[in-house]
């Protein structure tokens, strides 16, 4: 019985069942067709923004986490005191960990850019 609802019949319901049962079981995607995959993150993606910052003595965690307020904090921003900073951090939706970092730097201290600011979190690491 059809009920008008259907957008596709009952053969092509069964058809495409049978198209996505191997994906479904296996995990990934099982078509001979390149262009149907999505594409995996490329090597110099830059890492998003996860946990407290710690360990930033390398030249490497300074810039993930230069990337990570340039991202998200625009030039408008500054200069402005760490408390001002982690107000826009979670007004912009950043992770709670980032914007508690940065609220618990020295209230008296202005920054003047990003720059400023990711060399604070990476002496406060």
């Amino acid at each position: 019985m059809q009920r008008g609802s259907d957008r596709l019949s009952v053969h092509r319901d069964d058809e495409m069942k049978h198209e996505l049962k191997g994906m479904l079981r296996s995990g990934h995607p099982t078509r001979v067709e390149e262009w149907h995959d999505p594409e995996p993150a490329a090597d110099d993606d830059p890492e998003v923004w996860s946990g407290p910052v710690g360990g930033l003595g390398s030249p490497a965690s300074l810039e993930r986490v230069r990337a990570e307020l340039a991202r998200i904090l625009s030039r408008s921003c500054f200069p402005a005191t760490a408390h001002d900073l982690a107000r826009m951090l979670r007004r912009r939706n950043a992770p709670a960990a980032l914007a508690d970092t940065v609220a618990a730097l020295p209230h008296s201290a202005r920054y003047d850019n990003v720059q400023q600011l990711a060399e604070a979190l990476a002496a406060r690491g």
